[in-house]
């Protein structure tokens, strides 16, 4: 599907169940190599989405198969925008733990989106009566191609 000039957009909606994370890993690693993304930041984007899409199946959710998750993928001329929706409830980001405390470090739960946050250039959350959103941004750098193929632009900050 196309949006505005210049963007592309994806959208695919899978049911609440883990094991389909693995369709959106292809999906990602498709859309970050059309987005020209070097190797990190293909990573960077898979592990966010995958983590978005595991809360969402897990928390927002609670496995329940029957309720669909819907992933946006936004190819932008200098951005990629995910963003991951659920029905769910959602959350008090004022009470997350905070991943790096030293009490915290040994946890196997927890971590989700203090990882997204470190590995995205802005993560952000939206809570509607409908549900929860959310959105991923990862930025192009300088020499990455863009989403038509054609060279990055130039890098005038020098």
């Amino acid at each position: 599907m196309s949006g505005s000039p210049g963007v592309e957009i994806v959208r695919l909606e899978i049911p609440s169940r883990l094991e389909l994370l693995s369709i959106i890993d292809k999906v990602v690693d498709g859309v970050a190599d059309q987005m020209g993304f070097e190797d990190d930041d293909k990573d960077a984007v898979a592990i966010s989405v995958i983590e978005a899409g595991t809360n969402a199946i897990q928390h927002g959710h609670g496995h329940e198969s029957e309720r669909l998750v819907e992933i946006v993928f936004r190819l932008e001329p200098e951005e990629l925008v995910v963003e991951i929706t659920d029905s769910g409830g959602g959350f008090d980001l004022e009470v997350l733990e905070d991943a790096t405390a030293p009490e915290n470090l040994l946890k196997e739960r927890g971590r989700g989106i203090f990882i997204m946050r470190s590995m995205m250039d802005d993560v952000s959350f939206e809570f509607t009566d409908k549900g929860t959103r959310c959105r991923l941004v990862k930025r192009r750098r300088a020499g990455e191609a863009d989403v038509s193929g054609g060279p990055a632009p130039l890098d005038d900050t020098l």
